[in-house]
């Protein structure tokens, strides 16, 4: 499954918030063997999202979007996707059941506008908080308070899914531009994708369907480079 994820906010873009959703939504994806190939943030602007949405609904196989949902006037999120699908945003009478009866809510004293989802959307309830996400087609769409998308991303989870790939870390004491040669012998030799992040030591990852090419490719680039002393690597 291929899946693009889409973050939503003016204060990410201006770097007063730091995006960790879409870090944490790539760890999750991919562990369940999905490979998340576009990442993008947009502001809170409608033309913008809806865009973005309909774009990746057509290339991806799955869209996950992320922030702008509730009823004040920067959230603009759902009316987006309402949009991207050519959709009326309609007031989702399961959702305020589900927030009057689950999260203490009553109707009346809620802000107009809390329920309104694209019509014809799956509602995802919200454990964490008070604004629904949805499931459009195949755009999910999720809050962007860390705790409510998490709560809520774990109800979708098995939703996602794929060939999970196995992981190797090799950390290595030479400049990344020794190493190239060994790269392409070890995607030749044993079918691995690498990966190579230098800092005060290369981190080379190697990534693959088969664990045992997996290892055995870790256990060859081992055999033949300078090794960073375990003590200085952390995760």
């Amino acid at each position: 499954m291929r899946v693009a994820v889409v973050t939503v906010g003016d204060e990410l873009l201006a770097g007063e918030t730091v995006n960790t959703n879409a870090a944490w939504l790539g760890e999750q994806l991919t562990a369940r063997g999905a490979r998340v190939e576009r990442v993008v943030t947009v502001p809170d602007r409608v033309e913008d999202i809806a865009d973005v949405v309909r774009e990746y609904h057509d290339r991806y196989d799955a869209v996950v979007v992320t922030g702008g949902l509730g009823p004040t006037h920067d959230d603009l999120t759902m009316e987006a996707v309402a949009s991207a699908f050519d959709r009326d945003l309609e007031r989702d009478e399961s959702a305020l059941d589900w927030l009057e009866a689950n999260g203490g809510y009553v109707r009346e004293d809620l802000t107009a506008g809390t329920a309104d989802l694209p019509a014809g959307a799956r509602v995802l309830h919200n454990e964490e908080g008070v604004a629904p996400g949805c499931v459009v087609e195949s755009v999910y769409v999720l809050p962007g308070v860390p705790a409510e998308m998490k709560a809520m991303f774990e109800g979708i989870r098995e939703e996602f899914t794929g060939t999970r790939r196995h992981v190797a870390t090799v950390a290595v004491d030479e400049p990344e531009s020794a190493l190239l040669d060994r790269f392409e012998e070890l995607r030749e030799r044993f079918g691995v994708t690498v990966g190579s992040y230098p800092g005060e030591f290369v981190r080379v990852k190697l990534r693959g369907e088969d664990a045992t090419a997996v290892e055995a490719a870790a256990a060859w680039l081992r055999e033949r480079s300078t090794l960073v002393d375990s003590g200085a690597v952390t995760e």
